[in-house]
């Protein structure tokens, strides 16, 4: 079974409560460029104001999830998919997809819905979505964190350009439950195990083709390397999950941190 979609009578959107100091240090931190237009909205505003042309995302996205700007392609599928807008959709769904991603990438497994679904069930809490765990497959993400203070409350508008598809926004609906056979034998779910989140430095998600935010002024092209030795991202697991260890782990010249 996979866990239930929350039927609980919607109430009003909360309006923004945030400092526009953090705002600030996202877009400075992850590098956003004048033409995408990043605003912090205007006293009393909601998820739901955001200006024609503009999309609204959360603070957690990027802070929990892993998300970077311009969203990868894989990401692009699920909102396609699944049919919902970007900001219908909770920070503990953006972990799980970006999660999925990462560990898809660091094997060397292209991502894509068919694999996703392997794993995630589409579920709804309120007026959110978000993926519960597919009961007879087994689990990849170890000790999600679930709680995510006020994050309905920390938002930003950005120009809609930074999702490569035309998005809508998908009305509060029942959910059918997928009844899909799990490939318990096929190799790539079998190289899929169970790790647990972390927030990554940037060149990690750089090593992972999930950003593009490769040190500014380095025309180097990325390779991964463990102990002067070529490598692939997943065998360095064991030192990434203990804060990537005390041995060096670089790509190109950048340590992974």
């Amino acid at each position: 079974m996979v866990e239930e979609e929350t039927q609980v009578e919607e109430g009003p959107l909360p309006v923004l409560k945030w400092d526009q100091g953090l705002f600030e240090q996202i877009t400075r931190g992850f590098r956003f460029p004048p033409e995408w237009d990043a605003q912090y909205p205007w006293q009393g505003p909601t998820t739901a104001d955001a200006p024609p042309g503009y999309i609204t995302l959360f603070e957690d996205f990027f802070l929990q999830g892993n998300f970077r700007l311009p969203a990868t392609e894989f990401m692009a599928h699920i909102l396609h998919y699944y049919g919902f807008h970007i900001s219908q959709m909770s920070p503990p769904g953006m972990v799980r997809v970006r999660h999925f991603e990462f560990l898809c990438r660091s094997h060397g497994i292209e991502p894509t819905i068919k694999k996703f679904q392997a794993f995630y069930q589409l579920i709804r809490n309120i007026r959110f979505y978000s993926f519960g765990n597919r009961g007879s497959a087994k689990k990849i993400l170890l000790n999600p964190l679930e709680s995510f203070h006020d994050w309905k409350q920390k938002f930003f508008f950005i120009r809609e350009e930074v999702i490569q598809i035309a998005m809508i926004f998908r009305d509060p609906d029942t959910i059918d439950k997928e009844e899909l056979p799990i490939p318990k034998g096929a190799d790539w779910y079998l190289k899929l195990t169970s790790t647990p989140n972390r927030i990554f430095g940037e060149n990690v998600l750089v090593a992972a083709q999930m950003s593009d935010k490769w040190p500014e002024n380095n025309n180097e092209v990325p390779i991964l390397k463990f102990e002067d030795r070529d490598a692939s991202l997943s065998s360095c697991f064991p030192y990434i999950w203990r804060i990537y260890g005390h041995a060096p782990v670089t790509v190109g010249r950048a340590i992974l941190v």
